[in-house]
């Protein structure tokens, strides 16, 4: 995506991108969702923990309106993602499922209060530097990184549905 999108279409983008993933994880079984293999050594789960981490990373954005988040974002990105990781590998499958699905619904919720001029504009996110679009960096934590984990996650879909 290469141009602002205007807030109706971007909010459509990301919870029709949410949706795919959403299908695909839906189909799986509990069991399933825990076993190691899909991406490297990560489960389903640990898949979607992931995600749901960067879901609640723009919560927290979008609310502040401000560029605020976890000490993690100073990591390399291999290092972030292991700390994600190791933060909520053990945490049990329905709890990371309801934290999914929650930080999701919020995120979208708190997206509504956005404007157009929200979503181009850094200046309107405390923090956020100026050559940086709001919109994007949204996106590649939104809609964009769900399509990176879609593959992986489709595939294991194939070998594993109920």
């Amino acid at each position: 995506m290469e141009n602002p999108p205007r807030k109706a279409e971007f909010l459509e983008l990301i919870r029709q991108s949410r949706a795919e993933l959403d299908e695909v994880i839906n189909q799986l079984d509990p069991k399933s969702m825990i076993t190691p293999g899909v991406a490297g050594d990560w489960s389903v789960k640990d898949i979607l923990a992931h995600i749901t981490w960067h879901d609640r990373e723009m919560l927290n954005l979008v609310r502040a309106h401000a560029l605020v988040g976890s000490d993690l974002w100073n990591l390399p990105l291999d290092q972030r993602n292991d700390a994600i990781y190791q933060e909520n590998r053990n945490k049990d499958i329905k709890n990371v499922l309801a934290e999914a699905k929650g930080f999701c619904e919020a995120m979208m919720k708190e997206m509504q209060t956005l404007s157009d001029e929200d979503l181009q504009d850094p200046g309107r996110f405390s923090d956020m530097p100026s050559d940086w679009q709001p919109w994007d960096l949204i996106a590649q934590n939104t809609c964009e990184h769900y399509e990176d984990h879609l593959a992986d996650l489709r595939a294991w879909n194939a070998k594993h549905t109920r």
